[in-house]
Formats: C-alpha cells, sequence, structure tokens
C-alpha cells in the first residue's frame, strides 16, 4: 500500500507542477521562439517595405518644384520665314520658378512624416500581435504535451488496475466484468493519447507558419507552465497602454496629419508665386539694327471659388480632424475595456487554479488512495476504484488547461498593454 501511496504522490507533483523543473529552458525556448517569428514573418517584412517607401516622400513634398526653361520663336513672318525682316521677331529663351507660399512645404512634409510615423506604429503592432500568437501557441502546445504526459502516467495506473483486477479475478475474488472494464477504460486513454497527439502536430505547424517555415519542421517544446505573478492594478495597466499601446500611437499620429492637412488647407487660400525671366535675341536688318530684348514677370493664382473650393477643403480637413479624435476614443475605449476582462479573468483564474490544486486535486488524491486501500481488503468494488481514478485525472487536465488558460490571458493583457509587462 506504501507504495501505492507513494507512487501517486510523486505522479501527481510531476503532472500538477511540472513547471519548476522546467522554467528556466521553458523562457528561453519561448523567446527564442518569438525573436524567430518577429525575423522571418511576413507581415513584418511587407510592413517594413511599405515604410521605407514613405520615408522617401517627405524630401520629394517638401522641396520646390522643378524651374522651367523654355526656348521659342516669337512673331516669325509667314511670307518669308526670315529673321530680319521684323522688327519683332525674336528667338526667346524663358526661365521661370514657381515659389511656394511660406508654410505649405513644411506643412506637406509634417503630413508625409505622420504617415512614416503610422507605419511604423502599425508595424510595432503588428509585431505585438505576432508575438501574442506565438504565445498562444505554445501554451497551447504546453498543455497538449503535458496533458499526454499526464494522460500516459494515468495509462500505467490503469494497466496496474488490469493487472489487480485479472490477478483477483484468477484467485476467484474479483469479477470478470471488472476487468473488461478497466481493459475499456484503458482503450479511451489510449484513444486520447492519440486525439492529444493529433492535435499537438496541428498546433506545431501552426507555430512553423508563424515562423516562416514549413508546417512539418520538429519542434523541442517544455511544457512546464509556471503561473505568473500578476500584481498590477486595472488603472497603471490603462496607463501603460495609452503610453505604449502602438495601436493608439498611430491613431494620435492620424491626429497629428489631419491637423497638419487643415492647416495646409488653410495655407490655400494664398497664392503661390510664379516669377520668369526671357531673354529675346533679335536679327539686325539692313536698314536698321535690333537691340536684343529682356523682360521679367510673375504670376499669382486668384482664390476667385474660394467658397466651394478652399473653404470646403478647411471644412473637410476639420470633420477629418474629429474623425480622427473619434477613432482614438473609440480605440481608447475598446483596449480599456480589453485590459478590463483580462483582469477579470485573471482574478477568476487564479481564485480557481487555487482551488483545483489545493483543494480539489488533493481531495481527489486522497479519495483514490482510500479507494485503493479500500479495494485491496475488498471493502470497495472496482467500478468505485475506477471512477475514483477517474476523477483525478479529470481534474488533473482541468489544472493544466486552467493554467494554460491564465497564460493565454496574460499574453492577451500583455499584446492590449502594448508591451512585456511580466
Amino acid at each position: 500500500m506504501r507504495y501505492w501511496t507513494g507512487w501517486i504522490v510523486v505522479f501527481c507533483l510531476l503532472v500538477v507542477f511540472p513547471g519548476r523543473l522546467f522554467a528556466e529552458p521553458f523562457e528561453k525556448v519561448l523567446q527564442n521562439l518569438i525573436d524567430t517569428a518577429v525575423q522571418n514573418h511576413p507581415l513584418l517584412g511587407e510592413a517594413d517595405q511599405h515604410i521605407n517607401a514613405l520615408s522617401e516622400i517627405p524630401s520629394q513634398v517638401s522641396a520646390w518644384e522643378d524651374p522651367v526653361l523654355q526656348f521659342g520663336l516669337y512673331n516669325l513672318p509667314t511670307n518669308s520665314l526670315a529673321f530680319d525682316q521684323e522688327a519683332m521677331t525674336q528667338k526667346k529663351v524663358v526661365v521661370s520658378q514657381t515659389f511656394p507660399f511660406p508654410g505649405k512645404l513644411s506643412l506637406k512634409e509634417l503630413s508625409a512624416e505622420k504617415d512614416v510615423e503610422m507605419a511604423r506604429e502599425h508595424r510595432d503592432e503588428l509585431r505585438l500581435l505576432i508575438e501574442r500568437d506565438v504565445k498562444l501557441s505554445f501554451y497551447e502546445l504546453c498543455f497538449l504535451i503535458s496533458a499526454q504526459e499526464t494522460t500516459r502516467e494515468n495509462k500505467k495506473l490503469l494497466q496496474q488496475f488490469v493487472e489487480m483486477a485479472q490477478t483477483k479475478y484468477s484467485v476467484g475474488k474479483g469479477l470478470q466484468q471488472d476487468v473488461i472494464k478497466a481493459q475499456v477504460e484503458l482503450s479511451k486513454i489510449m484513444d486520447e493519447l492519440l486525439r492529444l497527439k493529433q492535435q499537438e502536430e496541428t498546433e506545431k505547424g501552426k507555430m512553423n507558419s508563424l515562423m516562416n517555415r514549413l508546417p512539418q519542421t520538429p519542434l523541442d517544446i517544455p511544457h512546464g507552465i509556471s503561473k505568473t505573478k500578476f500584481n498590477f492594478s486595472i488603472e497603471q495597466l490603462q496607463e501603460l497602454s495609452e503610453e505604449h499601446r502602438p495601436l493608439l500611437k498611430e491613431a494620435q499620429a492620424l491626429i497629428g496629419r489631419s491637423m497638419a492637412g487643415n492647416a495646409l488647407a488653410q495655407k490655400e487660400y494664398y497664392p503661390d508665386i510664379n516669377i520668369g525671366l526671357s531673354y529675346g535675341q533679335r536679327e539686325d536688318s539692313l536698314q536698321s539694327r535690333h537691340p536684343d530684348l529682356v523682360s521679367a514677370f510673375f504670376s499669382v493664382r486668384i482664390p476667385l471659388w474660394h467658397e466651394s473650393k478652399q473653404s470646403k477643403k478647411v471644412s473637410e480637413t476639420f470633420y477629418r480632424i474629429e474623425y480622427a479624435r473619434e477613432t482614438y476614443r473609440k480605440l481608447k475605449n475598446k483596449i480599456f475595456m480589453e485590459i478590463k476582462q483580462a483582469t477579470d479573468k485573471e482574478t477568476k483564474g487564479t481564485q480557481l487554479l487555487e482551488l483545483i490544486g489545493e483543494g480539489i486535486i488533493p481531495q481527489a488524491r486522497h479519495s483514490l488512495e482510500s479507494a485503493m486501500a479500500g479495494y485491496s481488503v475488498d471493502k470497495v468494488d472496482f467500478l468505485t476504484l475506477l471512477d475514483n481514478e477517474a476523477t483525478l485525472f479529470k481534474w488533473q487536465i482541468k489544472y493544466h488547461r486552467e493554467l494554460t488558460n491564465y497564460e493565454k490571458n496574460i499574453a492577451t493583457l500583455e499584446y492590449s498593454v502594448g508591451k512585456n509587462i511580466f
């Protein structure tokens, strides 16, 4: 009896609290997987190239327009096509340059820089999303591997029960149906192992896809999850999200871009100036000399239709500012709600893990030990023994699942906050 009791205690410690045995490789392997996914994921590569393209725009929009050089023939008589027949015949060269109203180019540059900022924040948001997905997949793999280990250990225990039932039946103290029942339960365990293994392979394929690898690439996953210590208030997490969440920073950049667009629209009331210089070369005739001519000019655009054009542009950009602000408020409220839900789940998860780990599992273990002691002296039937074994097994798996869900919730919470905080 001492053998069975000691075996069960060791078994329960291994399957319920494996994290202490694997804490160091667990964290290292997880970080390596995250780093690989961030380095190789095509979404981030795509985002990087988008940022590179947008980064080339600010210098373009802040530069002056190219000067214009014109060559032409003016007042050439059609009857002779002679350059010296008429005094006003000229070969003319014209150079002109448009000068934007002060402040326009800097506002265009600011608007383009905000586009770059938005793209960078979007890239950071994608990175956070990928990190979260890697963690979720990793924790699910940890559960599946731990569940298989627990199931295999339970299989060994059932095999011992089969042997016990067969021994009792062979000496006339047991029933054949007890042997059959134990064998059926053993078959169910084997079927469960096959199901868990298939799920593990599917989840490994998902993890490899996140790292831009072939789905069948081998993965070595340690399976010891330790419960993360939680010591943040909702208010602290919400403040952190305002400071670090890229999605909110992207929305803030959109507000800045819209404000730059509004300021630029107001500048459109003021015209750009075009200044030019021309040189006209004339040919001398037999009767007189024709000196060359020099001319200068400037032109401006008159906002004559400002009520239907410039004013409407100002109104449009104003509404875009308000739209961006409402977008920020909407995203902020959504993130704050996600944080609230995650902290509620954390509280519930902590209580549930404590209940299962310190209450239900020890009670189920004690009940199984009592059933085994009773069965050995023919005071407990075999079905009761199997029922107690199934109960302990169910709650061990339940503990693994709840611990996995707890860590998944923490990963989701970090994504909502916008940085690693644990």
